[in-house]
């Protein structure tokens, strides 16, 4: 009987311990979750996952080119009917996750917990191995049957001009070739660049995938005068700029942290959670 009650004693003291564990565990839960103890690219995995795996993401992506390839034909079939002296056709393009899918050098900063860096941005752009996104090279190849040159427009560095065209030839781009690569020198802003294809070309449309690779009329305020431009300028979408779908890093991401990627994990985890538009 002794023995019968010291069992049950055990038993009834193990049971209180692992509750009290289970309680601590769960306490220390709520203190994590409370001190922002994650990874602060963790909220970037759900939005590579999707650009990399959901059949969405790559249905966007044609669904834009096919768009893109109407606008075109259109305005050259108008163009037949122009007798003034005319320029020759051209369209300027961003390259990163408009073209190229870099989308693995961001799986690889989640995976080590790292940020973005410019080290590790020139190493991953030097291994030369980003993949064409869907219906980008049969659309730019489209393009050069229709005798409309491409110039890619890029914020790469000018350092990294060489194994970007390397890379855009393994892919099969046409115009790969330096005279038609624009990267930064001193300044992401794009507008020099884009006015000196403009001298010497009309410029049919543009492409990328940050309404900054259109006009400078976008350039970081922030998102609620970005989107008030947005809607001021929306007949423009779908007939000069032909915007491309990138969740995972853009000039939306700079406006929640007001232009200040060096703040903590913390204060950007508590940004995001303040910028959610909850009712």
């Amino acid at each position: 009987m002794r023995k019968a009650v010291i069992v049950v004693i055990s038993a009834v003291f193990a049971f209180s311990s692992c509750c009290d564990k289970g309680k601590n565990v769960e306490e220390n839960v709520i203190v994590k979750k409370d001190t922002c103890n994650v990874s602060g690219s963790e909220y970037q995995t759900g939005a590579t996952l999707w650009f990399q795996k959901s059949a969405e993401a790559k249905a966007i992506y044609y669904q834009t080119f096919n768009l893109a390839k109407k606008v075109l034909d259109e305005k050259l079939k108008k163009e037949k009917f122009k007798l003034r002296k005319k320029k020759p056709k051209a369209i300027i393009a961003d390259v990163d996750e408009t073209v190229l899918n870099n989308s693995p050098y961001n799986a690889r900063l989640i995976s080590e917990g790292k940020h973005f860096e410019k080290e590790s941005w020139s190493k991953w752009v030097n291994e030369k191995t980003a993949k064409a996104l869907p219906g980008s090279v049969e659309f730019m190849n489209y393009a050069k049957e229709k005798g409309v040159e491409v110039f890619y427009v890029s914020n790469r560095s000018v350092e990294n001009i060489e194994p970007t065209l390397e890379n855009l030839k393994n892919e099969k781009f046409p115009f790969a070739d330096k005279n038609h690569l624009l990267f930064k020198d001193q300044t992401s802003d794009k507008t020099e660049r884009r006015d000196s294809v403009l001298k010497n070309y009309d410029v049919i449309m543009f492409l990328g995938d940050n309404l900054r690779d259109f006009d400078e009329i976008f350039k970081y305020k922030n998102n609620a005068a970005r989107n008030d431009s947005v809607v001021k300028y929306k007949d423009l979408f779908g007939t000069e700029f032909i915007i491309f779908p990138n969740p995972m890093y853009g000039e939306w991401e700079k406006t929640i942290y007001k232009g200040d990627f060096s703040k903590s994990d913390t204060e950007k985890y508590k940004m995001r959670i303040d910028a959610l538009d909850k009712i």
